[in-house]
């Protein structure tokens, strides 16, 4: 009887020990956001998408020719992705502030929540570069073994893997390293194969960073929210002028569209 009740005290045990390991939720999938836009034809992982669909870690979120797509994080991060690209949510960590986009093709804009934990880290991979930010809003490409970055706001690093180097480059390049630093306006194109010669360093063209804007907003979303110094100054300047004329005509016409008298030239009336 004693032997018994130990086999049975010992099977019992064996089997509450090992309900906790078959109850565990074995490689449940880690929500990253949502797609909260988007221009059909999108796909994840392969299979159409809709709007509000949940996105989640390692998924696979490509546009065709005429689709584009808007994701946002769990932190409030935007990722706004052109026609022709694709790209993995590797990971995002939105508590520990830990975020790694594969970008395989294509061109995105990623408008980031400021990193303010420590370690925390957001991350985009090219094939040939790694770009690092610390809250920002900058815009990646990544076509014909070129990788082009643009900062629009905030800093940028940018790390060229394997052979590829910097071209175009009108960033900072750390001294202790081939880390370049891109502030607004900067850009740099990391490329496999340098042209002859390389190209000059130079800031943004006013009319790249507008198609860079435009190729990857959708409805709804301002492509340029930051206009730059010289087209705000412009602007003042042609209101200024503008305003003075119609002082000038005001001043000319005594206030009521009546011409002033001019005591000197005898025509009072």
């Amino acid at each position: 009887m004693n032997i018994c009740k130990r086999f049975i005290a010992g099977l019992l045990c064996g089997l509450l020990c090992t309900l906790p390991l078959a109850g565990a939720p074995q490689g449940v999938a880690q929500q990253a956001g949502q797609i909260s836009a988007m221009i059909p034809a999108v796909t994840r992982n392969s299979q159409p998408a809709t709007v509000k669909e949940a996105l989640f870690w390692n998924d696979l979120l490509a546009t065709q020719h005429s689709g584009r797509a808007r994701a946002t994080l769990t932190d409030g991060s935007i990722l706004s992705v052109g026609s022709d690209s694709e790209l993995k949510i590797v990971q995002h960590d939105a508590a520990a502030q830990q975020t790694t986009i594969q970008m395989n093709l294509g061109r995105m804009r990623s408008q980031v929540e400021k990193i303010t934990k420590p370690g925390g880290k957001f991350e985009v991979n090219t094939p040939n570069a790694v770009i690092g930010v610390i809250g920002t809003d900058f815009y990646v490409s990544y076509e014909s073994d070129r990788t082009t970055v643009i900062c629009y706001k905030g800093r940028v690093s940018v790390t060229p893997q394997g052979n590829a180097q910097a071209t175009n480059n009108s960033g900072q390049t750390s001294g202790n390293s081939n880390s370049i630093t891109l502030n607004p306006g900067q850009m740099v194109v990391i490329a496999n194969v340098i042209p002859p010669g390389g190209l000059k360093p130079s800031e943004t063209p006013p009319a790249t960073k507008q198609d860079t804007l435009l190729s990857t907003s959708l409805p709804g979303q301002l492509p340029n929210p930051h206009p730059s110094h010289t087209i705000r100054w412009v602007t003042i300047g042609a209101l200024a002028a503008g305003g003075l004329a119609a002082g000038l005509v005001v001043a000319t016409r005594g206030g009521n569209g009546t011409p002033r008298c001019n005591p000197n030239s005898g025509n009072c009336g």
